[in-house]
């Protein structure tokens, strides 16, 4: 397979990239509405470290660029789960949009500089890490202008950016692993990576 057709999108990418935007919406939303609100509650007094349960948010971006291993997948399935999510309905409204733009650049930015050639379980938690710093800024900026500042913005921005490195970047590299020992992904490239044989003979999970 040449290069260029290895980083074109093919329909069927295209396909499951919009269905893990679903199930990722249908996740956001359900978090945004339910589970995050509780956790905000209890931390009412400390709220700057809130985001330390944000990364759920981030794990579109992650699943999308894993499993697809294309340019512009971890931008794709953030953003439209975050425009799924907008229109589900959430208190938030459709800053969700903003922020699923932000958060998917930040993971973009990661597999682009590697040139959307390695997969490997670091670059994943590099990924979330980036887009965890670019939800906890942009955070701020959008809901927390003149609050979140000095030592607080630090503390909220580095929670962020945790929750994306363990929430976002862990956890999507373990599910697409999962998905990738059942066959679900042998049509995608995360699955024919994990069937090629590495140059000592064992499968090469780290390169797509």
């Amino acid at each position: 397979m040449s290069k260029k057709s290895a980083l074109t999108w093919r329909v069927n990418d295209i396909v499951v990239a919009s269905v893990l935007a679903v199930a990722c919406a249908l996740i956001f939303w359900l978090w945004s509405n339910f589970g995050y609100s509780a956790i905000t509650t209890t931390l009412a007094l400390a709220p700057e470290y809130s985001p330390l349960a944000g990364g759920v948010w981030l794990l579109a971006g992650l699943l999308g660029a894993l499993v697809i291993r294309k340019p512009g997948a971890a931008l794709y399935t953030e953003l439209l789960a975050a425009v799924i999510e907008a229109l589900l309905g959430t208190h938030y409204n459709f800053t969700v949009v903003i922020s699923g733009l932000v958060q998917g650049l930040g993971a973009e930015l990661i597999f682009l500089i590697f040139f959307y050639k390695v997969w490997n379980l670091a670059t994943a938690m590099l990924a979330g890490l980036a887009s965890g710093a670019a939800m906890g800024i942009s955070e701020i900026i959008i809901y927390y202008a003149g609050e979140m500042v000095g030592q607080k913005a630090v503390i909220y921005v580095l929670c962020s950016m945790i929750s994306g490195l363990v929430l976002a970047g862990l956890v999507s590299w373990l599910l697409v692993r999962g998905l990738v020992s059942t066959g679900a992904l042998d049509s995608l490239a995360a699955g024919r990576a994990a069937r090629r044989p590495s140059r000592r003979g064992g499968p090469a999970s780290s390169k797509g």
